[in-house]
């Protein structure tokens, strides 16, 4: 499966002040990461990525005040209300062990100890600030699994093994 070259990484939602400021939601892991991209996309009619220059960015509270630079005043920020942004791939920096979730949206949920599929990531979730995972049953319907080391033993997003390796506990699937 080939990777996208640009991820999302936050929605405009609302605009701050007159000076053509936008409010993201930040999909990143932290809004301090967002914050520090110097460089955004946004997909243009044709489908194309179009460069937004980043001139200033600061977190307020959960979201992140961006000014760019081809963006000075208040009515040109309103145009941008409810656009997704998107960075380089290249751009973001993972840590060890860390994936992209859209690299591993889809990914077969695997018993780690006899092989047996589960089913299939359908999304990841944060309540309460936690990575769940959502689960496409393949016995029907959903279940959700904690992405902590306890259940989850390995994610391989790229081969002929990729799949999140899982051991879960009795009950899960129910």
């Amino acid at each position: 499966m080939a990777k996208e070259k640009y991820l999302e990484c936050g929605k405009a939602v609302s605009t701050h002040g007159v000076r053509g400021t936008l409010r993201l939601e930040c999909y990143c892991d932290t809004p301090e990461k967002l914050a520090k991209m110097r460089r955004m996309y946004i997909r243009t009619a044709s489908g194309e990525m179009k460069l937004m220059k980043v001139r200033a960015a600061s977190v307020q509270k959960s979201m992140v005040l961006v000014t760019f630079e081809d963006i000075t005043d208040l009515n040109q920020a309103i145009l941008y209300k409810g656009t997704t942004f998107y960075a380089d791939r290249a751009d973001m920096k993972l840590e060890k062990n860390q994936v992209f979730i859209a690299d591993i949206l889809g990914l077969d949920i695997i018993n780690a100890d006899s092989g047996e599929k589960y089913g299939t990531l359908a999304d990841v979730i944060t309540p309460g600030g936690r990575e769940v995972y959502v689960i496409d049953d393949v016995r029907g319907g959903q279940f959700m699994i904690p992405c902590v080391p306890e259940f989850i033993i390995d994610v391989k997003d790229e081969g002929d093994d990729a799949g999140i390796y899982v051991r879960l506990i009795e009950g899960i699937r129910e």
